[in-house]
């Protein structure tokens, strides 16, 4: 039963320029919702990781040997960290003296407050071991940075966002294993514009020392976000702000832009690697990872080669590679263990796993609280392509596909004895979208039900069966619905099941980009 699958590789294999190849790469070259990302060399290997919010594990990792060509290749974290209750932000990568750290932003688990803990690892892949919370300061301490400073290690931190008084970016000193704070907090910059100040990175370049920082709304489709510039001469300031800021902002190509990190090549040469929304359909793709060269004025400020205006095409940071076309992704559930891409919905359910013979099992426990089932879910990388896969048994669980935002609002497609239920759960409250659709009854054995979800524009919807993975029918005509969208995230096409018992069987999933 299993299908032939044609895909593009995925793997990094660096391809040698011919004269007809291409000498420049497109934005996002990271596509998908990576916010908040980080950036570190170690040799001619690249790492990057990101937010991953309500999602799990947490952190996405990827790895690049060109800048442009970016795999996921694991997260930082496959086990939630005993202190972290929710809301994996902004994870900062950091190499000192042999070890490999990651200072992150969490929900404190007793209180719900966001504090900054930080992992090490003798590797830059990981396994990172969590070494507990190392910021702990007022009402809210997000989006870390190191700096090290002739052998002291500094960290800085947005702080007072959600307190009635000016933003201010602090810093304090380190101890010298990176583990705890000495001494107190200063602070480097203050947001007396109240335009927003956060996402910064910390450099010192010769006789300056400068904070890139990010400025205006982050999120969502009004966001603005542009990136900002100070230096000083002394590390604890004070920081003068550049007169021509914001030195990066949207424009016709991108939307918006901030809250990123600055990695060098062999030779030197500075690259940024922040988010940025894209206009229109791609909106719906969330915050996509953007790669700008970044250089040191005759006027000792911090520029963009490329000009102020963020933009899709630049030229490739490296000869002799080429940016390779984003594969589609197909699992057919042979392997002993999970796909990396593979996320869920930990907040709202506990997923039970297995894989065995070509076929996943799904099923799960909900949370207190939650409303919705387990989600199992990939990040689109297009703005149109579809997602299929097909359900192999039949019993009382409801089983098949869903477009899910969090446990509140969501569209499925599910399975349940032997009908098939279209449905939208909008804030909580959840609405056929269709009569249910009647299986024939199989005499023996099992009866494989293909379902698959289209997606076009990152918004509209259409949802379709089939009894042979031949010849589709479609359930309804489409469904637009941009409320899936989160302030923080987008919404996922995966895999659901809800129940109280038995399990669902499926037996591979297809994402197809369209391009």
């Amino acid at each position: 039963m299993k299908r032939l699958i044609l895909s593009f590789c995925t793997g990094l294999a660096c391809f040698s320029l011919s004269a007809q190849s291409p000498v420049t790469y497109s934005n996002p070259v990271i596509p998908g919702d990576v916010a908040d990302p980080t950036i570190i060399r170690a040799g001619d290997v690249y790492y990057a990781a990101g937010t991953s919010s309500e999602w799990a594990p947490f952190y996405p990792l990827f790895q690049s040997y060109d800048l442009v060509n970016w795999r996921q290749v694991g997260h930082l974290f496959y086990e939630q960290p005993a202190w972290t209750k929710s809301s994996f932000w902004a994870p900062e990568l950091f190499y000192h003296r042999g070890t490999y750290y990651v200072y992150y932003t969490a929900r404190r688990k007793s209180d719900g407050v966001s504090y900054i803990g930080v992992a090490t690892s003798d590797k830059p892949s990981g396994p990172y071991t969590d070494r507990g919370v190392v910021v702990e300061y007022g009402t809210e301490a997000i989006d870390a940075f190191i700096l090290e400073d002739e052998g002291q290690l500094y960290i800085s931190w947005k702080a007072y966002g959600l307190d009635d008084r000016p933003i201010e970016l602090l810093g304090c000193r380190l101890s010298a294993d990176g583990l705890r704070l000495e001494g107190e907090p200063f602070t480097l910059l203050k947001d007396d514009e109240r335009r927003g100040m956060e996402g910064q990175h910390w450099l010192k370049l010769g006789d300056y020392y400068y904070l890139i920082y990010s400025v205006n709304g982050c999120c969502g489709p009004k966001s603005d976000y542009a990136v900002s510039v100070a230096r000083s001469r002394s590390l604890q300031g004070p920081y003068e702000k550049y007169e021509g800021n914001p030195i990066l902002h949207g424009g016709d190509e991108i939307q918006s832009c901030g809250h990123g990190t600055v990695t060098t090549t062999s030779d030197g040469r500075m690259y940024y690697l922040c988010h940025a929304y894209f206009p229109g359909e791609n909106f719906f793709m969330g915050r996509q990872p953007i790669l700008q060269e970044l250089v040191l004025g005759d006027d000792a400020w911090l520029h963009f080669k490329e000009g102020e205006t963020a933009s899709k095409t630049h030229p490739l940071p490296l000869a002799g590679h080429v940016q390779q076309p984003v594969p589609d992704f197909y699992d057919d559930f042979t392997s002993d263990r999970l796909r990396v891409e593979w996320t869920w919905n930990y907040p709202f359910a506990t997923p039970r796993i297995q894989l065995f013979g070509g076929r996943l099992s799904l099923s799960g426990e909900l949370k207190a609280g939650a409303e919705a089932g387990t989600a199992l879910c990939l990040r689109p990388v297009a703005a149109d392509y579809t997602f299929e896969t097909v359900v192999l048994n039949q019993n009382d669980a409801r089983k098949g596909i869903t477009m899910y935002g969090d446990d509140r609002n969501l569209l499925s497609l599910v399975c349940r004895n032997n009908q098939l239920e279209l449905c939208l759960r909008k804030e909580g409250k959840e609405t056929p979208l269709a009569a249910p659709v009647v299986l024939p009854i199989p005499e023996r054995g099992e009866k494989p039900v293909y379902l698959r979800l289209q997606v076009k524009a990152g918004c509209q919807y259409a949802f379709f069966y089939s009894l042979d993975g031949k010849s589709w029918t479609q359930i309804k005509q489409q469904v637009q619905n941009a409320d899936l969208v989160q302030w923080d995230r987008v919404a996922r096409p995966g895999l659901y099941y809800e129940g109280k018992t038995g399990e669902a069987l499926f037996e591979y999933a297809l994402m197809r980009n369209q391009h």
